[in-house]
C-alpha cells in the first residue's frame, strides 16, 4: 500500500528517503559524518513541524488514514476481547463496535467507534458514522457493565452520526440523547478518548464520562471546519480560518476545562507508530482506572454530574 503523505509531512519524508539511499548504496562507515548529521536534520525538521502545526494541520492528522482505529488499539492493548454484537432492536451497527476485554488484570467494557481501510470496509464500517442502533448497542454494552461493576472505556473517532432519513426515522437524536442522561448515573467508572475525529453529537453520544482524554492530534468539536465554512462562507475553501476559530484541539479544550488530560503521541502522529501509540494510551489508561476504582459509586455519579454542569457557565 502507498504511503499517504500530507502537505506538511513532505520535507521529513524526503529527507528519510534520502538517508535511507544512502545507507543502501554507500559504505556507511566511510559517511558515518554526512548520515548523522542528515538523522539530526530529520529529527530537527519533525520536532520543528509538529511541535508547531495549525489546528487545520491538526485535523489532517487526527483523518489520517493510516491512524489507529478502535480496533486496532483493543488488540494491541488488551486480551481476551469478546465482542458483543447488536442492540435487541433493530440490527448491529457495524460503525460500533464494543466487548469486555481485559487491561492487564482489569477487566473493563471497551466501545468504540471504527471506520474502514478502503472503499469497502467503509462502506461496511458506514464510515464510522453510527445510526441510532449503533448508539443503543453501545447502551446496551454499558448497561451490561454496570450489572457486573466493570469499569467502561470509549474510544471516540467519528464525523458524526449518520445523518441519512433512516436514522431520522429510527431516532437518531433520541437514541445519542438517551445516552447521555443514562452515561451521567451510571454506577460505574467511564474513561472517554478521542483518538482521532469527535464530531457533533455523534462524538458525544458516547463521550460522558468521569474522566475526557484527548489524543495529542485529535480535534472535538460541535461541528467539522469544512461545514462551519460552508455555513458561514457558502464554500469549503476557508475551513482553516473555521478550525482556527473553532478551537477545537486537545491544547484548546484542555485550556477551556472541557477535557482533563492530553495523551501524548509519538513525534510524527500516531500513525507513524501504532505500537509505541497503544502502549501509551495502554499505560494512561491503567493510571486512570486505578484512580477512579477508589471513588464510589455515588460519589462517582455526584463528581461526573458537577463535571458538565460547570462547562459553559460564565460571569459578566
Amino acid at each position: 500500500m502507498a504511503k499517504t503523505l500530507l502537505d506538511f509531512e513532505k520535507p521529513v519524508y524526503e529527507l528519510e528517503t534520502r538517508l535511507e539511499e544512502m545507507k543502501a548504496t554507500v559504505e556507511v562507515k566511510s559517511i558515518g559524518k554526512e548520515i548523522r548529521l542528515i538523522e539530526r536534520k530529520v529529527q530537527e525538521l519533525k520536532e520543528d513541524i509538529y511541535k508547531n502545526l495549525s489546528r487545520w494541520q491538526k485535523v489532517q492528522l487526527a483523518r489520517h488514514p493510516e491512524r489507529p482505529y478502535t480496533l486496532d488499539y483493543i488488540y494491541e492493548m488488551t486480551s481476551n476481547f469478546l465482542e458483543l454484537s447488536g442492540d435487541r432492536y433493530f440490527k448491529d451497527d457495524k460503525a460500533i463496535v464494543g466487548g469486555f476485554a481485559m487491561i492487564e488484570d482489569k477487566k473493563v467494557m471497551i466501545i468504540g467507534h471504527q471506520k474502514g481501510r478502503d472503499t469497502k470496509s467503509n462502506v461496511f464500517r458506514n464510515f464510522g458514522m453510527p445510526n441510532p442502533e449503533g448508539y443503543r448497542k453501545a447502551l446496551r454494552l454499558m448497561k451490561l457493565a454496570e450489572k457486573f461493576g466493570k469499569p467502561v472505556i470509549t474510544l471516540i473517532d467519528t464525523p458524526g452520526a449518520y445523518p441519512g432519513m433512516e436514522a431520522e426515522e429510527r431516532g437518531q437524536a433520541e437514541a445519542i440523547a438517551r445516552n447521555l442522561f443514562e452515561m451521567s448515573k451510571l454506577q460505574v467508572p467511564i474513561i472517554v478518548v478521542i483518538i482521532g475525529e469527535g464530531a457533533s453529537g455523534g462524538a458525544l453520544g458516547i463521550g460522558l464520562g468521569d474522566r475526557v482524554l484527548m489524543l495529542e492530534n485529535s480535534w472535538y468539536s460541535v461541528i467539522s471546519p469544512e461545514s462551519c465554512s460552508s455555513i458561514l462562507w457558502g464554500s469549503w475553501d476557508f475551513k482553516e480560518q473555521a478550525a482556527e476559530a473553532l478551537k477545537l484541539t486537545a491544547q484548546d479544550l484542555l485550556s477551556q476545562n472541557l477535557i482533563d488530560r492530553i495523551v501524548p503521541e509519538p513525534l510524527g502522529g500516531a500513525h507513524t507508530d501504532s505500537k509505541a501509540m497503544a502502549q501509551i494510551l495502554k499505560n494512561v489508561l491503567l493510571e486512570e482506572l486505578s484512580l477512579l476504582g477508589k471513588i464510589k459509586p455515588d460519589k462517582l455519579i455526584a463528581n461526573r454530574l458537577a463535571k458538565f454542569s460547570k462547562m459553559g457557565v460564565y460571569q459578566d
